[in-house]
């Protein structure tokens, strides 16, 4: 009798999963493409307005389907996002429940994948079913702990610093595999993790973009179009981008626009900070499927952060999709950004925390030739086509997770 061959079973635990954006929505469609039987543990959608999705019932627990990819969620905390005790909440919300119900399904699985996107707490079911049950476990970090709760604002206390210490070491000490979006998240995880486990590298790789779209009308007359699109929150660094471009002398502002398009907690201010500057326009929140015609429309996009130590070794995800984009970029941000802007060529960069530099760098993209422009636009293909490759980069991923063996 020939033997049947059941399907390999992977649980993804995740804070967010569809219909929320993110890249791994892309990795759970991989695995269940390649025959691995998918599953999701994650929450009630929610981000990035602190609201219930329209659809979605906010339950305990509950449990829907994506594409043949069963989606355990649990009860979300919601108004998060004007309000720093609810965001703590809804951290320690999914470390409670969703390791309440790891303890009950994680027994069923082969192997268990963090996507670690933000908070440590939320990767605490994973290494719960790590323990419990001995399962081969991989983290793909997106997001440093401690580094980030001190740059969110977090007093650097001794007694918070001892407790951070020793749960991330906790953590990282029962793992079977980590990857990192950016390279220059080994040095700051490396004091915390279990001797022998290696760093693998794995960035973010670009969103699919429709450039077939024709591009959207930013403005009535023709002018040098700067768009940033994303998350519009405090450590985005949009406050010294405004004042900046605020700064630009009448015949440069009158040449140029700054477009802001999405939504966030830093909103409110950033539009009365703007003072009703007609060359800077908020366009709120966009459909994704949409965004090319924005980028198209660009002639410089932004990538920024906040001048913190974190953010030096952070690369946002915006960073793959604008180099997709395939327009010039202006970074103003440090570290492993500004490194792959400069090093491969793909535009201008400036330090977060200097407004005049930051001035500096506008006039000089408002003055910039074309043929300059498209040396940048050519190096955005080569770096496509190999670092930040979707199928090379989910094929690693895949190979660390399941190559482990006990």
């Amino acid at each position: 009798m020939e033997k049947v061959l059941v399907p390999k079973k992977i649980l993804i635990v995740t804070e967010c999963f569809y219909p929320e954006e993110f890249k791994i929505n892309d990795v759970a469609l991989s695995w269940k493409g390649k025959g691995y039987d998918v599953d999701v543990l994650t929450l009630v959608p929610t981000y990035p307005l602190g609201k219930v999705f329209l659809g979605y019932k906010n339950g305990f627990f509950r449990k829907n389907e994506y594409q043949g990819i069963n989606i355990f969620r649990v009860h979300a905390v919601t108004g998060y996002r004007d309000s720093t005790v609810k965001k703590i909440f809804k951290y320690i919300n999914f470390m409670i429940f969703g390791s309440i119900v790891a303890i009950f399904i994680g027994r069923r699985y082969d192997y268990v994948f963090g996507f670690n996107l933000g908070s440590l707490t939320d990767m605490l079911p994973a290494v719960v079913i790590r323990k419990l049950y001995k399962k081969p476990t991989m983290f793909w970090v997106q997001d440093v702990w401690p580094d980030s709760v001190y740059a969110y604002g977090f007093k650097k206390t001794k007694m918070l610093s001892t407790l951070l210490d020793a749960f991330v070491k906790f953590m990282h000490h029962n793992i079977t595999a980590v990857a990192i979006s950016s390279k220059g998240f080994e040095s700051k995880l490396e004091p915390y993790i279990k001797k022998g486990l290696k760093f693998n590298y794995a960035p973010n790789w670009a969103d699919d973009l429709d450039m077939d779209m024709d591009p959207i009308a930013l403005s009535k007359n023709q002018k040098i179009h700067f768009t940033f699109a994303g998350n519009v929150g405090k450590v985005q660094n949009l406050e010294n981008i405004i004042n900046a471009f605020c700064l630009l002398p009448d015949g440069y502002q009158k040449k140029s626009q700054l477009n802001i398009i999405g939504d966030g907690s830093n909103l409110i201010f950033l539009k009365k900070l703007s003072n009703n500057n007609p060359n800077i326009i908020f366009h709120g929140k966009q459909m994704r499927e949409d965004m090319a015609k924005f980028y198209k429309a660009s002639d410089f996009l932004i990538v920024s952060l906040i001048n913190e130590p974190i953010f030096s070794v952070t690369v946002p995800a915006k960073t793959q999709t604008y180099i997709a984009a395939k327009k010039p970029i202006l970074a103003i941000i440090n570290g492993d950004v500004a490194d792959i802007v400069n090093d491969n060529s793909l535009g201008v960069c400036a330090d977060p925390s200097n407004v005049e530099l930051i001035k500096k760098s506008f006039e000089k993209c408002i003055d910039m030739p074309e043929n300059e422009k498209f040396k940048f636009i050519i190096n955005n293909t080569k770096l496509l086509e190999t670092t930040f490759n979707k199928d090379s980069i989910i094929n690693n991923l895949t190979s660390q997770l399941v190559g482990y063996n006990d």
